[in-house]
């Protein structure tokens, strides 16, 4: 049986905004919130449990699955070429294609244990029964993150605690395990319904909330709980980019789009420059992508120059404010 704090869970958000402060805040509002293990060392990482363990409240862990090295490197290579002049524009280089990188899996699944983390979530795939019954052997909770019916069919194989269905208006990176076909077009009703379709193991949704009555109507619809990540980007607790929070604030910003410029991995962000001119030539190929456009990125956030970054947002974006977590998760509690 899984048992969670309340009706909210705060998304793991990589590459910033998930901060222990934030975790610990959530658990304090009476919400479930997730550390984000991806692009940390191991010992990064490590930093982050020993905070929020010290604080003596629920939390969870959330880690990503390697993905499979690229069948071919000439379309990751051709991406390199056309990102040349945005190099040139950020004066900085591009690395060489980096293929094989598993964002310390092993390490991270090791600490989980180590650290009997009370609920550890997986994305980007399925992990191994092995895993799986190693961490639910030391006392964790474990969640599969999938897109749709099959993902749900292959993620019970590994023997989970629970699910959870993530739509296609969700921000940043979609869990699914065939990005070629992603389109990211689900609601989180749809792919709730889908998922509980063939599960009878408890199905957190996520994707799009930005309501306290589209929470309620998510629960009625037999949710577990509902996560959600954008809402939260600007709470005072959250690791947001400055670019990122004026950007959202600035009301310049009106759509979110699907890409796979940024990362090689289908992602839902912020409509900006960057986007719009390379989102129809980037290949597949996480995380290579991730590192080839890792300077560019880097040199436009420091510079406050939001049209080259990595604007991650769902389709509630615009509800997204200011403030404490405790009043945001107080502001989606039914």
């Amino acid at each position: 049986m899984l048992e969670l704090p309340g009706p909210v869970v705060v998304a793991p958000m990589a590459g910033g905004p998930t901060t222990s402060q934030l975790v610990v805040a959530a658990a304090e509002a009476g919400a479930l919130g997730f550390l984000a293990a991806g692009y940390k060392s191991p010992p990064a990482v490590e930093e982050e449990l020993r905070a929020v363990r010290s604080a003596g409240a629920p939390y969870g862990l959330n880690i990503f699955v390697p993905a499979p090295r690229p069948a071919s490197t000439e379309p990751l290579a051709r991406y390199r070429e056309v990102l040349l002049a945005e190099a040139e524009r950020y004066g900085v280089e591009l690395p060489p294609l980096r293929l094989d990188d598993d964002d310390h899996f092993g390490a991270k699944v090791e600490l989980a244990r180590d650290y009997r983390v009370p609920y550890v979530s997986f994305t980007f795939g399925v992990p191994s029964a092995q895993v799986v019954a190693g961490l639910r052997g030391g006392g964790s909770r474990v969640l599969i993150t999938v897109t749709g019916r099959l993902e749900a069919v292959r993620a019970m194989t590994a023997g989970p605690d629970a699910l959870v269905a993530q739509a296609g208006t969700a921000g940043g990176h979609a869990s699914t395990t065939d990005p070629a076909r992603y389109r990211g077009t689900s609601t989180a009703p749809e792919v709730l319904a889908e998922v509980r379709g063939v599960t009878g193991l408890p199905v957190i949704a996520a994707g799009g909330t930005a309501s306290a009555g589209e929470v309620a109507a998510l629960l009625s619809a037999g949710a577990a709980a509902v996560q959600a990540g954008t809402f939260f980007l600007l709470a005072d607790e959250a690791g947001t980019r400055p670019a990122q929070r004026r950007a959202m604030l600035s009301g310049d910003y009106r759509e979110t789009a699907v890409t796979r410029a940024f990362t090689g991995q289908p992602a839902r962000g912020l409509r900006n420059r960057f986007l719009d001119e390379y989102s129809a030539v980037a290949p597949l190929g996480y995380p290579a992508i991730h590192h080839l456009t890792a300077p560019i990125r880097a040199a436009a956030a420091a510079a406050g120059d939001a049209s080259a970054l990595n604007l991650w947002a769902g389709t509630g974006f615009a509800a997204a404010r200011p403030g404490p977590l405790a009043t945001l998760v107080e502001a989606l509690r039914p």
